[in-house]
């Protein structure tokens, strides 16, 4: 795999993601925005699934914020790429980007899985409040892990 991250490293996109001092800055609040869409439409969706705001209707909640959210994913995905394109090698093998990846998969995948075999709204409420819990327990700490990754890798 190592071979992979180094070929990857050296392809013109990633030469530009290392020097272009703007351009890393611009993609880097591009990813940060799409976290900000994820986070921001996730937070109160799940905060709802659990059972606050019952006066707040759940399916025009869930028709918008899913929206949002999976908008907020694409558009950090793509750009988180870039960033790793800075770097692959040394993101790919520190221990916070792994568990970063792990969790932002685990959380896509709940949320597909959910999402498609299952209608949210009329879900059991215990069902409603397992796939809250899971939701909160895979994207905030994605979001703490992705910040730490500037700490620790190297």
């Amino acid at each position: 795999m190592a071979d992979a991250w180094s070929l990857l490293a050296t392809t013109g996109l990633a030469e530009w993601m290392r020097v272009s001092r703007w351009g890393y800055a611009a993609v880097s609040a591009l990813h940060v925005f799409g976290i900000a869409l994820l986070v921001g439409a996730v937070l109160p969706l799940d905060l709802r699934l659990l059972g606050l705001w019952p006066s707040v209707p759940l399916v025009p909640l869930v028709r918008v914020l899913r929206q949002v959210a999976a908008t907020g994913l694409a558009v950090a995905v793509v750009f988180g790429g870039l960033l790793f394109l800075a770097a692959p090698a040394t993101y790919a093998s520190t221990a916070v980007f792994q568990a970063k990846m792990l969790l932002v998969l685990l959380g896509t995948l709940s949320a597909l899985w959910f999402g498609v075999r299952r209608d949210t709204v009329t879900a059991p409420r215990a069902l409603r409040r397992t796939v809250a819990v899971m939701s909160l327990l895979c994207w905030l700490p994605a979001l703490a892990l992705g910040r730490l990754v500037a700490f620790v890798a190297e």
